[in-house]
């Protein structure tokens, strides 16, 4: 047998540290605050990443959120619906502002504390939503201990 090479470790290691969370003095903004730690540092900085409501409504269009999510909570009782739609609209905006947060990193992120800007990578987000659109969605349903609700 030969033996099969590990995979290699990914360059960053990235953990939500709180959020989403609104953007003092931007009532459309939120952001999300990860730590971000790449191998070659000797310690970590935490990243905000702000999204703007714009751009979470353009996700949600282009998710058919709002159904998809009415569709994986009817299994569920309807006095406990409602406290799953507010998760479920937090870990979509998780999973959104991870997306940014992955453009910013192929983009090149210092290490330093900082913050991606709400209008930074709109465009790239969209069309990251749309291919990682499956990924969303089944990382949101297994928060919810939905997984085997998937479509």
């Amino acid at each position: 047998m030969s033996p099969q090479s590990s995979p290699e470790p990914l360059p960053y290691r990235i953990t939500l540290f709180y959020g989403p969370e609104p953007v003092e003095a931007q009532s459309t903004r939120l952001a999300c605050v990860f730590n971000v730690k790449k191998r070659s540092w000797k310690g970590g900085v935490q990243v905000a990443v702000e999204l703007d409501e714009a751009q979470a409504a353009r996700a949600r269009q282009a998710l058919d959120f709002e159904p998809w999510l009415r569709k994986a909570l009817a299994p569920i009782a309807a006095e406990e619906r409602p406290a799953c739609e507010s998760r479920a609209r937090d870990l979509l905006i998780q999973g959104l502002c991870s997306l940014k947060l992955d453009l910013a990193i192929e983009a090149g992120i210092p290490q330093e504390n900082g913050r991606v800007a709400a209008d930074a990578f709109a465009d790239a987000l969209l069309r990251a939503v749309a291919q990682q659109a499956e990924r969303l969605k089944t990382q949101i349903l297994a928060e919810l201990d939905l997984a085997s609700s998937a479509e």
